[in-house]
């Protein structure tokens, strides 16, 4: 039958080391000076994805207060052109 396998560090020559994941802090509730503008088009790149997604809090760090308003500002850079609603292409890729 099958035998069943435990990993507890001890059987791998050594001790198991683990990885935790630190707390992220919201950067706008640290820094109160720091505001979130539709206009500040390097501070929203960091909150979007290649693809042109807005992260997920779990990824940026942002309470919920301040990453409804970075979707909300990323959402009216868009509608202005200012960043882009999708990844990067060229005009060979278009066709």
């Amino acid at each position: 039958m099958a035998e069943e396998r435990t990993f507890n560090g001890a059987e791998s020559g050594g001790s198991e080391r683990r990885y935790y994941v630190r707390p992220k802090t919201c950067q706008f509730c640290a820094d109160k000076a720091l505001t979130i503008d539709y206009k500040k088009v390097d501070l929203l790149r960091r909150y979007m994805t290649e693809e042109g997604k807005i992260r997920p809090r779990r990824q940026t760090g942002a309470c919920a207060r301040h990453q409804r308003a970075m979707a909300a500002e990323i959402k009216k850079a868009r509608h202005l052109a200012l960043v882009p609603f999708t990844g990067r292409f060229t005009d060979s890729e278009r066709y």
